[in-house]
C-alpha cells in the first residue's frame, strides 16, 4: 500500500530549486549577473534571475522568442521611455528588438522567461553575440566548475 506522499507525487512540482544554492553567474558586461533557474529542453529558451547595477545598459538586442520579465526590485528605463519599476511586468513578442538602461540608485533583479534566443547586435545589425539555452547552461556550468561549485541539474526534462 502507498502512503500519502506517494499518491502526492503526481500531484508536485516535478523540480524545484532552492536560489540560495544557486550563483550568480557573471557577465562579460560589467555590473551584470544572472542565476539560472531552468534551461528548457530542445534549446527552447531558459528562466533566470537577472540582477544588473545602476546604470548598467542592457545594449540593443532582438528577440526569436517571446520574453516574459517582472521587475522584483530596481527599475530600468526602456528605449521607448517607459520606467518599468518594482512589481511591473513586460511582454516582449516575438521578434522584438530593444535596449535599456538601469536607472535608480538600487540594482534591478528581475524574473524573466527566454523563449528562444537574445541576439545582441552591432553596428548595421549584424549579431555579435547569441543567448540561448544552451549558451547559458553552458556558462553556468563552466563557472561552477572553475569555482568548485555543485553543478545542479537545471534542465527541463
Amino acid at each position: 500500500m502507498s502512503s500519502g506522499l506517494d499518491a502526492l507525487r503526481d500531484y508536485l512540482p516535478a523540480r524545484f530549486s532552492t536560489t540560495a544554492e544557486l550563483p550568480w553567474i557573471p557577465s562579460s558586461t560589467p555590473g551584470k549577473a544572472a542565476k539560472p533557474l531552468r534551461f528548457l529542453a530542445d534549446d527552447r529558451g531558459f528562466v533566470e534571475l537577472l540582477r544588473m547595477d545602476p546604470g548598467v545598459v542592457m545594449p540593443l538586442h532582438h528577440h526569436t522568442g517571446e520574453i516574459h520579465a517582472y521587475n522584483l526590485s530596481g527599475s530600468r528605463l526602456l528605449c521607448s521611455g517607459e520606467l518599468i519599476g518594482p512589481g511591473d511586468y513586460v511582454y516582449e513578442p516575438p521578434g522584438n528588438t530593444d535596449w535599456w538602461k538601469i536607472v535608480g540608485d538600487e540594482p534591478m533583479i528581475a524574473l524573466v522567461v527566454v523563449m528562444g534566443a537574445v541576439e545582441f547586435l552591432g553596428p548595421g545589425g549584424v549579431v555579435r553575440m547569441r543567448a540561448t539555452a544552451e549558451t547559458q547552461r553552458a556558462e553556468y556550468a563552466q563557472y561552477c566548475r572553475e569555482h568548485g561549485l555543485p553543478l545542479r541539474d537545471l534542465m527541463e526534462r
